[in-house]
C-alpha cells in the first residue's frame, strides 16, 4: 500500500514539475506584446513591407533574396522612421504548422540608429509550400509591439 502511495506522489510530482516547465517555456513559442497590429496584406515573399505603428512611426521590414528559399540564409532588415527603437526580433511560425522555434534577434546598423539587420534560415516543409507568419517584435522602450506578415515558400 505505501509503495503505491509513494509511486502515485512521484507521479503528480513529476506532472507539477512538468506543468512548471511549460508555463515557463511558454512565452518563448509565442511572442509576447502589448500591442498587436492586425496581419498586414503586404507579401513579403513579392516585395518589402511596411507598417505604421502605434506611436506614428514606420517600419519598412525585407526579406531577400526573393522569392524566399527555404533552408538558405536571407537577410532580414528592418528600417525605422519617427520611432525610437532599443530592440527587433523577428518570429517565424508556420501559419498552419508549428515549425519550432525561430526567433533570430536583429542588430543595430553601425552608424545608423535606425536600421536593423540579421539573417535566419527556415526549415523544409515535407508538403513542398509552406505559409509562413513573420512576426517583427519591436520593443520601444515604452511597449513592445508585433507587426505580422506572411508570406510563401517553395512555389
Amino acid at each position: 500500500m505505501t509503495k503505491n502511495l509513494l509511486l502515485d506522489a512521484a507521479i503528480l510530482l513529476g506532472l507539477a514539475a512538468l506543468g512548471v516547465v511549460v508555463y515557463k517555456l511558454a512565452p518563448l513559442l509565442n511572442p509576447r506584446a502589448d500591442i498587436a497590429l492586425p496581419l498586414s496584406s503586404c507579401d513579403l515573399g513579392q516585395q518589402t513591407c511596411m507598417a505604421t505603428l502605434p506611436d506614428g512611426g514606420q517600419l519598412e521590414f525585407s526579406i531577400e533574396p526573393r522569392p524566399i528559399p527555404a533552408l538558405k540564409p536571407l537577410q532580414l532588415q528592418a528600417t525605422f522612421t519617427g520611432s525610437d527603437v532599443r530592440k527587433v526580433e523577428v518570429d517565424f511560425a508556420g501559419s498552419e504548422m508549428k515549425m519550432g522555434y525561430n526567433r533570430p534577434l536583429l542588430k543595430r546598423q553601425a552608424g545608423a540608429n535606425s536600421r536593423f539587420s540579421g539573417q535566419a534560415s527556415l526549415p523544409v516543409c515535407i508538403t513542398g509550400t509552406m505559409e509562413w507568419d513573420a512576426t517583427v517584435i519591436v520593443d520601444t522602450g515604452k511597449a513592445s509591439v508585433a507587426v505580422p506578415f506572411r508570406f510563401v515558400t517553395g512555389r
